[in-house]
């Protein structure tokens, strides 16, 4: 019995349905038990010695969680903006916003789901370096705690630019998703890896790969859940594939944006 969750991407319903019915088929191949892990939070569920497997995000991976979990693999989606076990993030603005280049948002406010988010902030502070003037590109930046709580908070009004998550978005776009309503891409970010599954740091490959080979099992048995989530097949990975993250950081650093801040 261990911990095993798949909650990176809850929206739109079908694709929560879908991330469950996988996870569920996966568990039944491995032949492992699911134990309750409402009450841990991510970077708990992450480090803990109970996990069987989880998906997180590429930037604490390489920060929080480097050395201290296994990965197991990375997903290829087959979406507009996620293809080849890469994805990306998406500059969205409102659809009445009348600047068109991203030049021209210096000195608005950003929208940043979390200070740790590789899609939401890293990306970002990577596209934005190069624009940036003293150390800053925003006059004012506010955390949303979610890709889809910065949708609405551009929609209302909070903010002006935010990085989201490729993956959240086309998933969403692909619904005509009310979220995504009135806003608009105005560009995107460099390309990074899809965001891994990992599962404790005692897992050895052998134990990685059967878990891999599982994943991928499920997707071809179920071919409507495979087309819902839009992943052909779960790619082995390693840290070393997600180095490029570290590597835009250090990029964002040397051109004089180490942190995104007004």
């Amino acid at each position: 019995m261990g911990y095993a969750e798949l909650l990176m991407y809850v929206a739109p319903p079908r694709v929560t349905q879908a991330s469950e019915a996988w996870l569920q088929r996966t568990l039944e191949l491995l032949g492992a038990t699911r134990a309750d892990a409402a009450r841990l939070d991510l970077p708990s569920l992450w480090l803990s010695p109970e996990l069987l497997f989880t998906q997180t995000c590429g930037y604490p991976l390489m920060t929080l969680l480097k050395g201290r979990v296994r990965v197991i693999g990375r997903p290829v989606y087959q979406l507009p903006h996620a293809s080849g076990g890469n994805h990306c993030s998406l500059l969205v603005c409102r659809e009445d916003d009348p600047r068109q280049q991203l030049e021209a948002f210096f000195d608005s406010r950003g929208l940043i789901n979390s200070p740790d988010s590789n899609s939401g902030m890293n990306l970002l502070r990577h596209r934005l370096a190069p624009l940036q003037r003293d150390g800053r590109f925003f006059s004012a930046i506010r955390y949303t705690g979610g890709h889809r709580n910065s949708l609405l908070a551009l929609k209302e009004g909070h903010g002006d630019l935010a990085a989201i998550d490729s993956v959240t978005w086309d998933y969403l776009a692909r619904d005509h998703s009310e979220e995504v309503a009135g806003l608009r891409v105005l560009g995107s970010t460099a390309q990074g890896p899809a965001l891994p599954f990992i599962g404790p740091v005692q897992l050895d490959e052998e134990g990685a790969a059967r878990i891999r080979t599982a994943l991928n099992k499920a997707l071809i048995e179920l071919p409507h859940i495979a087309a819902a989530l839009a992943i052909r097949e779960v790619l082995p990975a390693t840290e070393a594939d997600y180095q490029v993250l570290l590597d835009y950081q250090a990029e964002a650093e040397n051109l004089g944006l180490p942190e995104i801040h007004p």
